[in-house]
């Protein structure tokens, strides 16, 4: 069943992917706007990569970076946009949650739009001492149609400042339906996080 599962969510991103085509979408908020956190060198993580643009941003920046994603067709366009570009990005198919990231693996890991709880310990796990978490991603309380139909799939009001609690908190942004929702971050939680060093 749980095959029957990923199977059917592969064809369903392949075929998005596909029609999306090798689009040069910009990378998410949280690192475009606070690119200036990161280390000067060290191991990066794009989970659940997509097309590959978080992965792009991070090799730009001078890390080693890493991408994962359950789509054959993303990874194949991220990884001939990256030679394209002549940028070092491993870009792998992988089921994250039958495969997550092993333990103290990268500085930097970055996760947008992709909500996985279950994941959310052994992503903590994975951080180095001293590495930084990027988290950005759709919430419940939001004040248009973007994103997942699936509330399974969106953050509950503060889920995922709750789901990272052991780390340190860099930064949380989350507005929901407050005050003008024409005006600032809406639909969307952003988290910026560091596993303090000797953490376990």
């Amino acid at each position: 069943m749980a095959d029957e599962v990923t199977s059917a969510l592969r064809a369903k991103w392949d075929a998005r992917y596909r029609e999306a085509g090798a689009n040069d979408r910009e990378a998410c908020g949280v690192l475009r706007e606070f690119s200036h956190l990161l280390p000067a060198a060290g191991r990066a993580l794009d989970l659940a990569c997509g097309l590959g643009a978080n992965a792009l941003h991070l090799a730009r920046r001078g890390l080693g970076v890493v991408a994962w994603d359950l789509s054959p067709v993303a990874v194949e366009s991220l990884r001939a946009r990256a030679a394209a570009a002549g940028m070092a990005v491993r870009a792998e198919v992988r089921d994250l949650v039958a495969q997550p990231p092993p333990h103290e693996s990268f500085d930097v890991i970055v996760v947008s739009y992709f909500w996985e709880p279950r994941l959310c310990a052994v992503i903590m796990e994975a951080l180095r001492p001293g590495g930084l978490l990027f988290y950005q991603t759709f919430v419940r309380a939001a004040v248009s149609t973007r994103g997942p139909s699936d509330s399974r799939y969106r953050l509950g009001t503060n889920e995922l400042l709750h789901a990272f609690a052991p780390l340190q908190l860099v930064l949380y942004r989350e507005e929901g339906r407050i005050g003008d929702t024409s005006a600032g971050l809406r639909d969307e939680a952003m988290l910026i996080a560091r596993r303090i060093e000797g953490a376990d």
